[in-house]
């Protein structure tokens, strides 16, 4: 319950409607517990004496208090659902602002179908929990406590005789959001698993169909499925044991209050007009009980959901800035340094992904860096980007420490283009404009001739006004990297970093690509990943990596008498060649 109150701070901005939902709310119990009164009224004066005036009035007087009723619960409803939108919103908002703002090492420990569940099914049981707070949740305690202060009023003996029963129904409404509150962050937990699965086979739907896996993945969701209804079976089969006990035990009441009533009126202790009214409240006391076990799901849900949402709500967002971070960036020639740089995956316990990296990169180069897979290149462009920073040595801009540089100013001025990259729903020039929305038109163009994009985009059904679909679906690979290159160049930046972003195009085009970039970052630094030693030659100098370290810095000639693994990796290539130029 705990978790629940830390986000309260979310109604804060919502304080007015929600004091007009509960002021609403009050008085709809203030009318619902006049209704009684009246009916003990309407017996004793009306009814037993005879007295067809008397009957009259309190007729037209309890169908006045049911339309006030009836107005006053809109009222309340309106102010409670406008509430919890609001509230609902926000956390959303909360959520996906604090996902943005995460480093990376604390967002690696989540599954992307773990936070859409937080963002979506949990953000709801809030919502839920505090719609039904400010109306049925806040009035079933006012009926309760209110139907009690009434009952000692019309019979004090009846109402000692009910209490132990009241008592019991309370505990047992207690012992069921006890049982069922981690029963629910299972669930949740579950779910999480089922969307996973879910996710993994949407996006990747073809892969699965040309493995012929679909009878592997139906048995995979079939399982987590089924984990998933077990655990809902389990709430369920306590809920169903909750809602009879309660029932036995208001049924009780009122066959206790009729014998010890009846008793009563029988030796003139009290009146039918009396007992007519203590059943009335004692059902109006009991059935809110009713109400609140049924809601003991919503209130258990939302308990397990604000706990999982506060494992994001509460995580640090980026480091913070040193006090002595510096504002102004050095000058638009960049100098790249690695000093000692060794880098570990937090909670890795195998070797540094990085290894005691040494290396200087002059501006107004172009840098490729090649080696086996699992060498470290991506990883290096990763700490440039300060996705990562190092666990030793640093990394210099101009001789200054990347951490004392103000992150947003930096990243301003640099632009990364991964081998799969990301577009979003909308049109190309949506997606060049992505880094720059305020670019003009003429520059969007600019950006994808030099990308060697603009060409098939005239060529599309709308031009640069095509709609791509989600993902860039719509695309081939080589025309996605091409608009993400062009999105890239629109920034204008002083260090371009490409991780095997033209993998997806052909040799030629390839050229051209790097020919303009060269253009482009004339003052600034161009690092690119490749597998392509055709691609590594163009550049100024190349980056010899393997395991985490480096083998190898220097033009093609130097590297063929330096390094032995690039002249394996240039004999392997070569072979490769020719055995296409014989085919």
């Amino acid at each position: 319950m705990r978790a629940i109150f830390k986000l309260l701070r979310f109604l804060r901005p919502y304080w007015r409607d929600s004091m007009l939902a509960l002021l609403s709310l009050i008085l709809v119990v203030a009318l619902d517990l006049s209704i009684p009164r009246m009916v003990q009224r309407l017996i004793d004066h009306g009814i037993l004496p005879g007295d067809l005036r008397e009957i009259q009035r309190a007729f037209f007087m309890m169908l006045i208090l049911s339309a006030l009723d009836a107005a006053f619960a809109l009222m309340n409803n309106a102010f409670s659902v406008r509430v919890s939108e609001g509230v609902a919103r926000d956390l959303r908002e909360a959520l996906f602002l604090r996902i943005h703002s995460l480093p990376l090492p604390a967002l690696d420990q989540w599954s992307t179908g773990g936070l859409m569940v937080r963002l979506s099914s949990d953000a709801a049981a809030v919502q839920r929990l505090v719609q039904i707070t400010l109306r049925i949740g806040t009035r079933a305690p006012l009926l309760i406590a209110g139907s009690i202060l009434l009952m000692f009023q019309t019979d004090a003996r009846l109402t000692q005789a009910a209490l132990p029963l009241l008592l019991l129904t309370s505990g047992l409404i207690g012992f069921f959001l006890w049982r069922m509150e981690p029963l629910f962050a299972t669930v949740q937990e579950r779910l999480d698993r089922l969307n996973i699965i879910l996710q993994e086979n949407i996006a990747g739907v073809r892969t699965v169909r040309a493995f012929h896996r679909g009878d592997d993945e139906r048995r995979r969701f079939e399982q987590a499925s089924a984990a998933f209804t077990e655990r809902n079976i389990r709430v369920m089969e306590q809920m169903a044991l909750m809602g009879p006990s309660l029932s036995l035990c208001l049924n009780l009441g009122i066959v206790l209050v009729v014998w010890m009533g009846g008793w009563q009126a029988a030796h003139g202790g009290t009146t039918p007009g009396r007992i007519a009214a203590f059943v009335n409240y004692l059902q109006t006391t009991l059935n809110p009980l009713l109400i609140l076990a049924n809601l003991a799901q919503v209130w258990a849900s939302a308990s397990a959901s604000a706990v999982r949402i506060h494992e994001i709500l509460d995580q640090s967002t980026e480091a913070e800035e040193p006090e002595e971070a510096v504002d102004r960036l050095p000058a638009l020639r960049p100098r790249v340094a690695l000093e000692d740089v060794s880098f570990r995956y937090e909670g890795s316990a195998g070797a540094p992904v990085l290894h005691r990296i040494h290396l200087t990169l002059e501006p107004g180069q172009i840098v490729a860096i090649l080696g086996p897979s699992g060498a470290g290149k991506s990883t290096l462009l990763h700490l440039l980007l300060r996705f990562y920073d190092p666990t030793e040595g640093r990394i210099t801009l101009d001789g200054l420490d990347l951490r004392r540089l103000r992150r947003e100013r930096f990243l301003a001025r640099v632009a990364w283009v991964p081998q799969e990259p990301s577009l979003f729903s909308g049109t190309v020039r949506d997606n060049i404009r992505f880094g720059r929305p305020d670019a003009p038109d003429e520059e969007v163009i600019e950006a994808a001739m030099a990308a060697q994009a603009h060409e098939f985009i005239i060529r599309l059904p709308e031009g640069y006004d095509t709609w791509i679909g989600e993902r860039g679906v719509t695309l081939s690979g080589g025309q996605r990297q091409r608009i993400a290159i062009a999105r890239a160049l629109l920034m204008r930046p002083d260090l371009l970093l490409l991780d095997d972003a033209t993998s997806a195009v052909d040799l030629e085009t390839e050229s051209r690509i790097l020919r303009s970039i060269r253009e482009w970052m004339r003052e600034g630094l161009c690092i690119i990943v490749t597998q392509r030693l055709s691609t590594a030659r163009r550049a100024d100098r190349m980056v010899v990596m393997e395991g985490g370290r480096v083998l190898g810095i220097g033009t093609h000639a130097e590297l063929l008498g330096s390094c032995s693994l690039y002249r394996e990796i240039y004999a392997a290539q070569i072979d490769e060649e020719i055995l296409e130029v014989a085919g």
